[in-house]
């Protein structure tokens, strides 16, 4: 039977499947992933609960990490990566916890906007990679030799992760902290991305979309980006409208593509997919409108 991933190659399109995610949270956690970070099976029923609204209040995902490959952990203490993804805003800082409750201390509401000090801030970017079998096979078959070769290069800067949103997508990778997010890179592509992210581009191939923005967004922004250069900070959009830091926009329209059914995940039923593909890209009339603030949470997406 074939895997959710090589059933998805065939005809599903990348653009827009990134989640939807503007900030993050990533706890170490070495073992005793649950199918979900939040299901409590890891974390605590309570603690679980009280994280999982707090992180919808500040509009965060929470993710674990552990390093790549089999790797013995005899530390006691946990890294704690926090990201914020908006263009022109974006960063990411890591610090250390002793225990698990200590994530209720982190001030999550200090995670919009420029970076706000509470951990070391990170220089160079830094790569979660799915390896999360228990959601689903082909996360930990396709994304752990993805990871290993990354390591392998960027050492510290490499991460295992729970999952990511898209099984069928997999590999998939997220780059932070930008947001970027890729799926079906083989091992070598895998490594142009963060080669490119090091000097601030942004590697075309396998790009689900930033996820910074919702999926129409996303779907503009990659539309764009097959026309016009660009960095990784350029870019911000406004619904389908596509914003450049010097000035010029774009107008993406799109339209639903419906797909053959297929599951979502391995051993899941088949159901069916609707694509959101961009069909054309004009610049827009400046008009009346009035690019995104940049320094302003939440203003460069609808999110």
């Amino acid at each position: 039977m074939p895997t959710c991933s090589a059933l998805s190659s065939a005809d599903e399109p990348l653009p827009g499947t990134a989640a939807h995610a503007p900030r993050w949270v990533c706890l170490e956690m070495p073992s005793g992933w649950g199918r979900d970070v939040l299901d409590g099976a890891a974390l605590g029923a309570d603690l679980a609960a009280e994280l999982s609204a707090r992180a919808d209040a500040a509009g965060i995902r929470l993710l674990f990490i552990r390093r790549a490959g089999r790797v013995e952990y005899t530390r006691a203490r946990r890294t704690v990566l926090l990201a914020n993804t908006e263009p022109g805003t974006s960063w990411c800082e890591r610090l250390e916890i002793g225990h698990l409750a200590d994530l209720l201390d982190l001030p999550l509401d200090r995670m919009s906007g420029p970076a706000p000090g509470i951990g070391a801030l990170q220089t160079t970017p830094v790569a979660l990679v799915c390896a999360h079998g228990k959601r689903d096979r082909c996360c930990a078959v396709l994304g752990r030799p993805v990871a290993a070769a990354l390591a392998g290069e960027f050492g510290d800067a490499v991460w295992e992760c729970s999952h990511t949103g898209g099984h069928r997508f997999a590999p998939s990778m997220i780059v932070l902290p930008t947001g970027y997010t890729y799926g079906r890179l083989a091992p070598a592509a895998s490594l142009d991305v963060l080669r490119w992210a090091a000097r601030g581009a942004v590697y075309p191939e396998g790009l689900r979309g930033r996820s910074t923005w919702p999926a129409a967004g996303q779907v503009a922004e990659i539309a764009v980006r097959g026309r016009e250069s660009a960095d990784a900070e350029e870019l911000t959009v406004r619904g389908t409208t596509v914003f450049h830091a010097d000035g010029r926009s774009w107008d993406v329209n799109m339209v639903d593509q419906v797909l053959e059914p297929r599951p979502a995940s391995c051993g899941a039923a088949s159901k069916p997919v609707t694509a959101l593909v961009a069909v054309d890209v004009r610049t827009a009339s400046t008009v009346g409108v009035t690019a995104p603030r940049r320094d302003a949470p939440g203003s460069v997406a609808d999110e």
